[in-house]
C-alpha cells in the first residue's frame, strides 16, 4: 500500500521542478509560463527508511525493495478554476482522485520567475486554490443535500445519513471553512462522508518552496505558512526545489556531502514523505530473508492479517499467525535467530494491532 499525493499550486511555484525533482524524472515539463503541464504526471518514489538497509545486511538480503508512492503533478490553479477557467474543471478532477493534497507554496524572491499576480504572497496563493476548491465543493454539495434530505422524509436510512454528513459539510463551507473539519457522528457517517470524495476533505500538506540559502531554517514567508498549518491542523514543511534538482544524478555519497555544505541532514522528499505519512496515518513493517528485505505500508491501527493482506489477499483470508520481532530487538539481536534465543520473538494472532517497524511473518493457509 503506499498513498497517491496531488501536488497543486499556482501556475510558477515550482510545482513541476519539484515533481521532476521528487521522483527523479524530466516527465513534467517545467517551463516558466503558466499551463506548461497539461495532463497529470504519475510518478512513483522509492521511500526512503534507514532501517531497511540494517534489517537487509543482518538477514544477509540479496535486494532490497523499498516501499512506493505515487506522486501526480496537476497543472496549475488559477483564480475562476470552479467555473473552467485555465481548463479549471479538469485539474480539479484530477486532484479528486488523490488521496493528499501536497500544496506548494512560493516562497522565494526571483524576478527572472513571474509570478502570475506579480507578487510573492504564499497566504494568498494558499486562498485562491483554497477557494476554488471550496467552490467546487459547494456546487457539488447543494443538489446532493437536497436530494438526500427530499429521500430522508420517506424513511430512507442512508439517505438521512447522507443527509446529515454532508449537509455539516455545507454549512462549513458557506461559513468559508474546509469540509476537513465535519465530525461524523458514527460508522455510517464516516463512510458516506468518505464516498464523497469532497476535494476539501483532503489532508493537506504545505510545500514551502524557498531558496537555496534558505532551506535549512525556511524564511519569514515559510513561518506565515507554518503558523498556517498550525492553525488549522495541518502539516508544512519547507523544501527547495532547487537543490532537489540538484540533487537529481548524485550518488548516496555526493548527496551527503553536498547537503552537509548546504547545512541539510536529508532530503526535501525524505521530509515531504515523512510528513505525509503522519498526514495519512501510515506505518510501515519490514519483511525480510536471504532473498530480499521488504518494507510494506499499512494503515495505523491495523491488525495482523490487515497488514498480511497488504502482502496477498491469500495471506489475510488464510491467516493463522505472524511471528513478531519488533525493529529494535531484530537489531540488538542480530536477526531472526537471536530474537527468537533470546525470547524476542513473539506468536500474533488475529487481534495483534501492528506496530511501525515491526519484522514479520506470516503463517497462513488457503
Amino acid at each position: 500500500m503506499g498513498f497517491r499525493c496531488g501536488i497543486v499550486g499556482l501556475p510558477n511555484v515550482g510545482k513541476s521542478t519539484l515533481f521532476n525533482a521528487l521522483t527523479e524524472t524530466q516527465a513534467a515539463q517545467a517551463a516558466n509560463y503558466p499551463f506548461c503541464t497539461i495532463e497529470p504526471n504519475v510518478g512513483q518514489v522509492a521511500v526512503p527508511d534507514p532501517r531497511l538497509d540494517k534489517i537487509a545486511k543482518i538477514a544477509g538480503s540479496a535486494k532490497i525493495i523499498h516501499t512506493q508512492l505515487s506522486f501526480v503533478d496537476i497543472a496549475g490553479l488559477v483564480k475562476g478554476a470552479s467555473a473552467g477557467e485555465g481548463l479549471g474543471n479538469q485539474f480539479l478532477g484530477n486532484i479528486r482522485e488523490v488521496d493528499a493534497i501536497v500544496h506548494v507554496l512560493r516562497c522565494f524572491e526571483d524576478d527572472d520567475i513571474q509570478h502570475v499576480a506579480n507578487k510573492v504572497d504564499p497566504l494568498a496563493d494558499a486562498e485562491v486554490v483554497e477557494t476554488e476548491l471550496m467552490l467546487s465543493d459547494l456546487e457539488s454539495l447543494e443538489k446532493r443535500v437536497e436530494n438526500a434530505k427530499r429521500r430522508a422524509t420517506s424513511g430512507d436510512k442512508e439517505a438521512k445519513a447522507l443527509a446529515s454528513v454532508l449537509g455539516q459539510a455545507l454549512e462549513l463551507l458557506k461559513d468559508g471553512k474546509p469540509a476537513r473539519l465535519v465530525e461524523p457522528k458514527d460508522d455510517e457517517e464516516e463512510r458516506l462522508f468518505e464516498q464523497a470524495q469532497l476535494l476539501t476533505a483532503k489532508p493537506v500538506l504545505y510545500v514551502c518552496n524557498v531558496a537555496e540559502e534558505d532551506a535549512a531554517n525556511g524564511n519569514d514567508l515559510s513561518a506565515k505558512v507554518f503558523a498556517k498549518a498550525e492553525a488549522e491542523g495541518a502539516q508544512a514543511v519547507v523544501v527547495s526545489a532547487a537543490i532537489e534538482s540538484e540533487l537529481v544524478g548524485m550518488d548516496m555519497d555526493e548527496r551527503k556531502e553536498y547537503l552537509a555544505e548546504l547545512g541539510l541532514e536529508e532530503t526535501g522528499l525524505a521530509r515531504v514523505i515523512r510528513a505525509g505519512y503522519d498526514l495519512l496515518g501510515l506505518k510501515t513493517f519490514f519483511t525480510a530473508g536471504p532473498k530480499e528485505a521488504r518494507a510494506w505500508t499499512f494503515p495505523a491501527g491495523a491488525k495482523a492479517p490487515q497488514a498480511a493482506g497488504e502482502i496477498h489477499t491469500d495471506f489475510e483470508k488464510g491467516f493463522i499467525r505472524a511471528e513478531t520481532i519488533a525493529f529494535d530487538d531484530y537489531i540488538a539481536c542480530g536477526g531472526e535467530a537471536g530474537a527468537k534465543e533470546a525470547g524476542k520473538l513473539r506468536q500474533e494472532g488475529k487481534e495483534y494491532v501492528v506496530q511501525d517497524g515491526d519484522v514479520m511473518l506470516f503463517k497462513f493457509n488457503v
